[in-house]
């Protein structure tokens, strides 16, 4: 990475570019679809796209970034991003932050853990998540673990996992050993592994708040799991309400109960974080909030992950500011995205991320819709 002296002329349109860092496939769907919403990204607001970011090129007018990542401030900084204005997505001091051990107190005080930690935050977000701990060492993971089993199956949640992939449900100490077996210690290390108390009967809510082209949203909505080619249940889209405007405007409307509290966590989630790292930003933050039933049938809720990056939710995202920006009257709108493996195609009016064989999962088409603001 070079720093923003590659920007030639900063009175030009703009330009919109992908910044990668995960190594996928150019083919595959992950890849296509950041490189189509990017696309789209650069229409609404009104710039050429430029594909991936390349170090020694020269661009003309100002440069608007779409990483696959949260970004660390370092790496930030050498691309000229500054502000939230400048990229979709989020920037962060540490990199743990970026991960699922941000959410959960260490197991001591005592307890090793990376540089930048707040033990402040983690007990300030006590009734924002489910309990559990964050640990760094081997050691510390097991005890972690025996603390949790006493109130029911405990949930280990490697830091850098991608919804529930590598998540293991341990019901005693030897479920637990065998799983811990496979993680990388110096992924350990440097990152950390969530331990956290296992629900029953749960319901996973988004939340989440996005500005793009000038038009701030937030939302509530519901995720769907569908089945993959292997006959898992996999992430297969989500339905939002979205609002023009921020938090405040969306718990202004009339909301059920669950929805009014699983917002209000997750704005507490949000506002925790940014004043416990005033380094941090993001255009882009998303909370899943999941509500089940602990051992005992008690019901219990909390934000199970953060997201300050393009996501599974952002074609719908970027679908409602399309909509709002095309219509200044419109204050809200559904919206939803939509993954399916079976060789089904799109309903009318879809808009197409994906369609075809990934090497990876097989067939699978993406597409968003959006629906009747109105009843938003």
């Amino acid at each position: 990475m070079t720093d923003a002296g590659r920007i030639t002329d900063t009175t030009g349109p703009g330009h919109v570019v992908v910044v990668r860092t995960r190594n996928t496939s150019a083919h595959g769907h992950e890849a296509v679809t950041l490189d189509t919403m990017a696309r789209r990204i650069a229409t609404l607001m009104g710039c050429v796209y430029a594909g991936d970011y390349a170090p020694a090129a020269h661009y003309d007018g100002p440069l608007y970034f779409v990483p696959d990542e949260t970004l660390l401030d370092a790496d930030a900084a050498r691309l000229g991003i500054r502000t939230q204005d400048d990229l979709f997505g989020g920037v962060v001091p540490y990199p743990f932050v970026a991960t699922k051990s941000v959410s959960h107190p260490a197991l001591e005080r005592t307890s090793r853990v990376p540089e930048g930690w707040s033990h402040e935050l983690a007990e300030r977000l006590a009734d924002a998540v489910l309990p559990g701990f964050s640990v760094f060492t081997a050691a510390d993971a097991r005890h972690a673990c025996e603390r949790i089993l006493k109130t029911g199956a405990a949930r280990m949640k490697p830091a850098l996992g991608i919804g529930g992939t590598g998540q293991t449900v341990a019901n005693c100490l030897a479920d637990f050993d065998a799983a811990l077996q496979q993680i990388d210690e110096a992924e350990l290390r440097k990152y950390g592994l969530a331990i956290e108390q296992n629900l029953d009967d749960v319901v996973t809510y988004s939340v989440g708040q996005a500005e793009l082209a000038g038009i701030r949203i937030s939302y509530y909505g519901m995720q769907r799991l569908t089945r993959n080619h292997r006959d898992q249940d996999v992430y297969g889209g989500s339905d939002l309400h979205v609002v023009r405007g921020d938090f405040d405007a969306l718990l202004a409307r009339e909301l059920p109960a669950d929805i009014r509290h699983a917002l209000e966590q997750a704005r507490r989630y949000d506002e925790c974080v940014r004043e416990a790292f005033p380094g941090f930003f993001a255009s882009r933050r998303n909370y899943d909030v999941v509500r089940g039933r602990d051992r005992d049938g008690r019901e219990v809720s909390g934000v199970l992950e953060q997201s300050w990056r393009i996501g599974g939710a952002s074609p719908a995202e970027i679908a409602a500011v399309e909509a709002l920006l095309a219509d200044p009257a419109l204050h809200a709108v559904q919206a939803s995205t939509h993954e399916i493996y079976a060789l089904q195609s799109p309903p009318p009016g879809a808009a197409v991320h994906f369609s075809g064989d990934d090497e990876r999962v097989g067939h699978i088409t993406k597409y968003s819709v959006v629906g009747d603001g109105n009843q938003a």
